[in-house]
């Protein structure tokens, strides 16, 4: 099975269309105010309205209130939301929209557990614990924390970039990678050299692990 990718925090029409023409599955959009990545609505719109077909757009919100996602909802064109805060399952339900819940990772994190209390999710996000921010951050955790079965696809992300991803997918064998400032200039900047890198390394990370079951 191919290693999907999601490259999340763009700020960029630019950067967002190169992504997608670089075959890139997702592109996320942080709707997060604290965040150096956070977009405006008027900004995501432009950003999704320049999109080619097939590209996947997820918000991502954090504790964030109803009334305020139901806002960017209204307005921008998303397929799918991302809670990266404390979001019980039901909050994360009402929208009527496919989501993805995000944990960050810490060694007394129950992964089926979660599984299990958001199984409508169409997958589950494994991210760094820092104790300042909510995701983003170029950490990465042990990723023996992962168990080796669960019950919705894994989406790997915390300290992701060219040189780790296909470690990673041999290691974890994920649905996905998700990656943020480990393929960027700046924060909210992204480098286009940096995801064409990123993208051969999953690639490659997928060939191998093809052979190998041959």
């Amino acid at each position: 099975m191919r290693t999907r990718v999601k490259i999340c925090g763009f700020t960029r029409v630019e950067d967002a269309v190169y992504a997608a023409n670089l075959g890139v599955d997702a592109i996320g959009l942080v709707f997060y105010p604290p965040s150096p990545r956070h977009v405006e609505i008027e900004q995501a719109v432009r950003i999704v309205n320049a999109l080619p077909a097939f590209t996947t757009v997820v918000a991502l919100f954090v504790d964030e209130q109803e009334s305020r996602i139901r806002e960017v909802l209204q307005q921008v064109p998303v397929d799918c939301l991302q809670f990266h805060g404390d979001e019980p399952a039901e909050a994360c339900r009402r929208y009527g929209k496919r989501y993805i819940k995000a944990a960050r990772m810490q060694a007394d994190i129950d992964v089926p557990a979660l599984a299990h209390e958001y199984h409508d999710a169409v997958g589950l996000l494994l991210d760094a614990y820092h104790p300042g921010a909510k995701g983003g951050t170029g950490s990465q955790f042990d990723w023996a924390l992962i168990p080796e079965h669960c019950n919705l696809p894994i989406v790997l992300a915390g300290g992701l970039d060219a040189s780790n991803a296909k470690l990673a997918i041999q290691s974890v064998s994920p649905y996905a990678l998700d990656v943020s400032s480990g393929v960027e200039t700046e924060k909210g900047i992204k480098n286009h050299a940096e995801m064409a890198a990123f993208i051969k390394q999953v690639n490659e990370g997928d060939r191998v692990k093809h052979d190998r079951k041959i």
